[in-house]
C-alpha cells in the first residue's frame, strides 16, 4: 500500500467534530448521517440566508427542504473556517463541486496544520474543466502531495433522500494511506450505511466523474421514449468505455466493478432522482441546455465533465462513442435523434478490450505524488 508520511490526528471513539464544507443536496445529507450518528457537525455555507434559516428551523431551505435535521449540526459561514477553527476538528469534509474546489482548497491550506492535521475526505465528483484534473491532483497542486496521499475519497451509489431516511447503503472508500481510509469508513459505518474501503482513489475518481456522462446518455435515451432494452445497452456499454478510459489513464479495472463504478453507474442512469439523468431527458424531449441549466435547480456535473472528459479520451486515444456523443449533444449542437442513429449505424466491433498502453496520465500525477511505476503497479494491480 502506498502510504503517506503525515496521517490525521486519532480519531475519537465517538462525538468527532466535524466541519463539512458545502450545504448542498449531498454535504447535507451527509451532515445529516453524521449528526445523527452523535457527531459535532458544523456545515459551512455561502448563503447568510441558508445559514440563518437552518440555525433556527434546523431545516435547509434549498435542500432536501421536507427533512428535520438532527439538533446537533451547527451552519457556519459565509466565510470559510480559519486556523483556529479547523484546529479543532477531527474531520474536514469536501462536499463542492469540483470546479470550485481549487479556489476553496487554496483558502484552507494555509489554515492546516500538519502536527494536527483532521481527516481529510471528499466526495464531490466530476474533472476540472480547463486543466482536466481529478480532485487528487487538484490537492496536490493546492495542498502538496503528502496532504494528497492521506487525502479520502466516498463515492458509490448513495442518493441524498435515501441516506436522510435511513435506507441501506453502501460506498467505496479510498485512500492511498490504508490508515486514513480506515478512519473514514469507521466514521461513516452504521447498520444502515456500510463502508467498503480500498487504494485506488484514481479509480474512484473516474468513476464518480465518468458515470454522469452516461447518466446523460440515458436520460436522453429515455427522454427519446427508448425503453428497457436501450437503457440496458447504455448501461453495459457506458460500463465498458469507463473501465477502457479507468485503465488507459492507469486505475484498476478491479474498481470499476466496485460499488463506486457499476454500482454508482447503474443507479444513476436507471432514476430520475439523479441530477445528470434529468438533464439527459429533458434533452431528449426536446429542451435546450440553457434552459434546462437554468431552471435544473441544482448542479448537474455530468454536464462540465463531459467537457474535460472529451479532453481525455482524446488524449488517450480512446475510442469512447456515447461519451463522444454526449458531448456533440451538449456542446456542438447535435440533435438527440441524430446521436442516438449515429451509435447505432456504427459497425461491429469488439465487445470487451482493455487498452493496449496504459497509465498515462496516472503516471504523470503519481510523478507529482513523488511516486514511481513500481507504484503505478500497484496501483494498477493491487492485492486481492
Amino acid at each position: 500500500m502506498i502510504t503517506s508520511t503525515i496521517s490525521s490526528k486519532p480519531q475519537p471513539a465517538s462525538n468527532s467534530k466535524v466541519c463539512i464544507i458545502g450545504a448542498g443536496n449531498f454535504g447535507s445529507c451527509l451532515a445529516s448521517h453524521l449528526g445523527d450518528s452523535e457527531n459535532d457537525v458544523f456545515m459551512w455555507a455561502r448563503e447568510v440566508e441558508l445559514i440563518n434559516h437552518f440555525n433556527l428551523h434546523h431545516r435547509n431551505p434549498l435542500y432536501l427542504t421536507e427533512h428535520d435535521f438532527p439538533q446537533s449540526i451547527t451552519a457556519i459561514g459565509p466565510e470559510l473556517p480559519d486556523k483556529e477553527f479547523i484546529a479543532k476538528m477531527d474531520v474536514l469534509l469536501f462536499a463542492i463541486p469540483t470546479q470550485f474546489l481549487r479556489t476553496n482548497l487554496k483558502y484552507i491550506r494555509a489554515n492546516l496544520d500538519l502536527n494536527n492535521l483532521p481527516l481529510l475526505i471528499f466526495v464531490n465528483k466530476g474533472i476540472e474543466v480547463g486543466t482536466h484534473a481529478l480532485t487528487l491532483e487538484i490537492i496536490v497542486d493546492t495542498c502538496g502531495p503528502e496532504i494528497a496521499k492521506a487525502a479520502t475519497f466516498i463515492s458509490g451509489p448513495s442518493f441524498a433522500k435515501e441516506i436522510v431516511d435511513r435506507q441501506p447503503t453502501s460506498v467505496s472508500v479510498a485512500s492511498f494511506t490504508e490508515s486514513e481510509a480506515q478512519k473514514a469508513a469507521n466514521l461513516f459505518h452504521q447498520p444502515h450505511f456500510r463502508c467498503y474501503t480500498g487504494g485506488d482513489p484514481i479509480g474512484i475518481e473516474l468513476s464518480g466523474a465518468l458515470k454522469n456522462v452516461y447518466a446523460i446518455a440515458s436520460g436522453m435515451s429515455d427522454g427519446l421514449g427508448f425503453q428497457n432494452n436501450t437503457r440496458a445497452m447504455i448501461i453495459t456499454r457506458g460500463l465498458a468505455e469507463l473501465t477502457c478510459i479507468g485503465t488507459a489513464y492507469g486505475a484498476s479495472p478491479l474498481t470499476f466493478l466496485g460499488l463506486s463504478g457499476v454500482g454508482d453507474l447503474f443507479l444513476t442512469c436507471s432514476s430520475s432522482n439523479s441530477r445528470n439523468y434529468t438533464v439527459g431527458y429533458r434533452l431528449g424531449k426536446g429542451e435546450s441546455l440553457e434552459e434546462i441549466m437554468k431552471t435544473l435547480g441544482s448542479v448537474a456535473e455530468g454536464v462540465s465533465t463531459t467537457k474535460a472528459v472529451k479532453k481525455v479520451i482524446e488524449e488517450l486515444g480512446i475510442n469512447a462513442p456515447i461519451a463522444t456523443a454526449v458531448y456533440e449533444v451538449l456542446y456542438e449542437g447535435k440533435d438527440t435523434k441524430v446521436a442516438v442513429r449515429e451509435l447505432m449505424e456504427l459497425p461491429p466491433s469488439r465487445e470487451l478490450d482493455l487498452p493496449p498502453t496504459a497509465g498515462g496520465p496516472a503516471r504523470r500525477l503519481l510523478t507529482k505524488l513523488g511516486m514511481d511505476s513500481s507504484d503505478l503497479d500497484l496501483l494498477m494491480h493491487p492485492r486481492l
